[in-house]
């Protein structure tokens, strides 16, 4: 929780005059109990109009004093919380930015959001209370003693006699509470892990008629939220009711004796009200107090685990910076091999091959042979277990991520778009591209057609997720994405997937001029898409079956040659 309040540093002279105005508000209303007093004894007892006229003028003068201080304090605290709920915000989103697929993997998408949103506002709304009450309650606890202690000595054993039951209490909700505060945020990540699946694979559930079974996935992690939710209420239920009974008792007992101390003389009426008064302010801060001890607890739950995230280390770094292109537009596997954490077998194994610039490298197999694994580790999305991959000739370890990512135009297995324009969507790939740039990439990825045909052609809007266009426009999209980016190594995860043969021909066709001084890897099922690569990487169970031309691996490779019989025709294959 420390950690997290650091970021409170950047607003030091904010808070400063947030605590100057806490004191003001405080010793205001420490005061006013006090003018009351004079009032009921030196003006309402004796009957002197003009001094209640006097001391009720001052009254309202601090009264107002203290208005004023306590919407300043409200105004600036919370400005204060908004700032940095927003700071680290932006720091959790910069640093998740640096995670590698497995360190995704490792936290959980659903998880990351619970800590960005929920997580986050927690902070900001113990931020508030920690502004407004970290300063307030202590004065208001030792200042009202003091004024109390002022008034009669004797009384005050009244509240000697009750502060043990209310800090007891305090405690007991405090040692309940802190647990299920924490299986509180975990119930929310899985009840955010299921709402998230099922929005976005709606098609999925809806095609399968599985929409009784989410709903009872669904209910049974809100069920578990709720359940989670109601043992905290009741564990808070029990701190008000109780705090409040207890001061009114002390209140009562307060009347009690003090009536006994006015009839023996000992003590005025006027400061008889005053101390109540002086009694319900120091219970007031205890209860303010008992919030504190109560939000804090679930605050440093969720800074924790904000903490978790920023503290981090992702699974690797950049080793290197900028370094120089030995070679132009080359990608190079030597003895690659690569394990997901967790895994017991290699999803690749000694895998070696080098694609080279104007050449068009193909990679084919079989489902789960590892082709989608292959390819995310060329923008080092994944970090190889072993072995060496080199991009223009260079380490992409001894280069920075971004460095090795600029070279590359990458284009997945699953079209993802997001919402804005069409021609927003496809500048992504390069920000500064000119109108001629982005006309130019959308006519080579055959989507011009489709695009005319939309009412507001490239200012078409493109809802999220891209739901509004079909798989095969959406493809066509995501590879001008990668085209008028212009990189030395174009990589195509099974792409042209959901394009019909005649769009695929045409495609692969506009391809060859288009990358022609650059290195095209292409992974895919259709033999069709591949038979004219310059080499076909045939991969089997995370190994290499075999690298040659269609004719050659036709001939000499039966796992190639299964392949093409499954798909094409002995006429076609001849």
């Amino acid at each position: 929780m420390i950690k997290i309040l650091k970021n409170l540093t950047v607003y030091k002279w904010m808070v400063a005059a947030i605590f100057v105005l806490v004191f003001i508000q405080s010793m205001s209303e420490l005061f006013l109990p006090t003018l009351m007093a004079d009032i009921i004894d030196k003006g309402v007892v004796i009957g002197d109009i003009p001094y209640i006229w006097k001391i009720g003028g001052l009254m309202l003068l601090v009264s107002a004093f203290s208005a004023v201080a306590s919407i300043a304090v409200s105004y600036y605290s919370s400005k204060t919380a908004m700032g940095v709920g927003r700071d680290i915000r932006r720091k959790v989103f910069k640093h998740v930015e640096s995670f590698s697929m497995q360190d995704f993997d490792k936290i959980g998408t659903a998880s990351l959001i619970t800590r960005t949103t929920n997580d986050i506002t927690q902070i900001q709304q113990v931020v508030i209370m920690i502004l407004r009450m970290v300063l307030t309650a202590p004065i208001m606890f030792i200042g009202g003693l003091i004024m109390a202690l002022s008034k009669d000595v004797k009384l005050s054993l009244v509240i000697v006699a009750t502060m043990p039951l209310l800090v007891g209490l305090i405690f007991f909700v405090l040692r309940k509470g802190m647990p299920l505060f924490k299986a509180v945020q975990k119930r929310i990540d899985g009840l955010n892990l299921v709402l998230r699946e099922n929005l976005t694979g709606v098609r999925v559930v809806r095609a399968f008629n599985r929409e009784k079974d989410e709903q009872v996935r669904l209910g049974k992690a809100n069920e578990e939220l709720k359940d989670v939710s109601i043992k905290v209420n009741k564990v808070m239920a029990v701190l008000m009711p109780s705090m409040m009974l207890i001061m009114n008792i002390t209140v009562v007992g307060v009347i009690w004796f003090g009536g006994v101390r006015i009839d023996s003389s000992a003590m005025q009426i006027g400061d008889l009200m005053a101390y109540i008064q002086y009694v319900m302010l120091i219970m007031s801060s205890l209860v303010m107090a008992s919030v504190m001890f109560i939000m804090i607890p679930r605050a440093a739950v969720s800074a924790n685990r904000i903490n978790e995230v920023l503290e981090m280390v992702p699974t690797f770094l950049d080793e290197g910076t900028l370094a120089a292109n030995k070679e132009r537009a080359t990608l190079e596997f030597v003895d690659v091999s690569f394990t997901y954490p967790g895994a017991e077998e290699q999803a690749l194994s000694a895998i070696s091959f080098k694609a080279k610039a104007g050449e068009v490298t193909a990679i084919i197999g079989g489902t789960g042979a590892g082709k989608t694994t292959l390819v995310n580790l060329i923008p080092r999305f994944y970090e190889v277990t072993s072995g060496t991959i080199r991009v223009n000739g260079v380490d992409i370890k001894e280069s920075s991520q971004a460095e090795v990512r600029s070279k590359i135009g990458f284009v997945p297995q699953q079209a993802l778009l997001f919402s804005g324009t069409i021609e927003e969507n496809i500048r992504f790939g390069k920000e500064d591209a000119t109108e001629e740039e982005v006309t130019h990439a959308a006519m080579i990825a055959q989507a011009e057609d489709f695009i005319g045909g939309m009412k507001d052609g490239y200012a078409s809007v493109i809802t999220q997720g891209g739901s509004n266009l079909s798989g095969g426009q959406k493809q066509r999209l995501s590879i001008a994405r990668a085209l008028v980016r212009k990189p030395d190594i174009y990589v195509f995860d099974d792409s042209f997937s959901a394009l019909d043969y005649k769009t695929d021909a045409q495609l692969r066709e506009a391809l060859v001029d288009e990358t022609k001084d650059a290195t095209v890897v292409i992974v895919a099922q259709r033999v069709s898409t591949v038979v004219d690569a310059d080499q076909i990487i045939v991969l089997e169970g995370g190994t290499v079956a075999g690298i040659g031309k269609h004719k050659e691996l036709l001939e000499n490779n039966g796992v190639y040659r299964e392949i093409v019989e499954s798909q094409l025709s002995e006429e076609d294959i001849a």
